[in-house]
């Protein structure tokens, strides 16, 4: 199981975490974050969200063309491991939210 820290504006908004790799996401605002949702898709709630697949809104952050072809060879990352490659760009993030990996 791989946890990732999801940000936004800088401020801690809640957990990724990667249950069984590529198959089971959930992602879970921090019980006393009272800013805007990461995603209009997952309005801030109690109730933790359930994915089959890496959620949407993440996947929507990665890089694609040249630049995911630069990020696998550079990091030696397997191009289905999403979660790693989240991790590996999600400091530097278009936007509000940041994401970075519980070690």
């Amino acid at each position: 199981m791989r946890r990732a820290d999801v940000l936004c504006n800088f401020r801690s908004a809640g957990h990724l975490t990667e249950e069984r790799p590529g198959t089971s996401y959930v992602f879970a605002y921090d019980p006393f974050y009272d800013g805007p949702p990461v995603s209009l898709t997952m309005p801030v709630r109690p109730e933790p969200y359930v994915f089959s697949e890496l959620p949407p809104f993440f996947e929507g952050l990665l890089p694609e063309g040249m630049q995911l072809e630069g990020l696998l060879k550079q990091r030696k990352i397997d191009r289905d491991d999403k979660f790693s490659q989240l991790v590996a760009v999600g400091t530097d993030t278009v936007g509000a939210v940041t994401v970075a990996e519980i070690i």
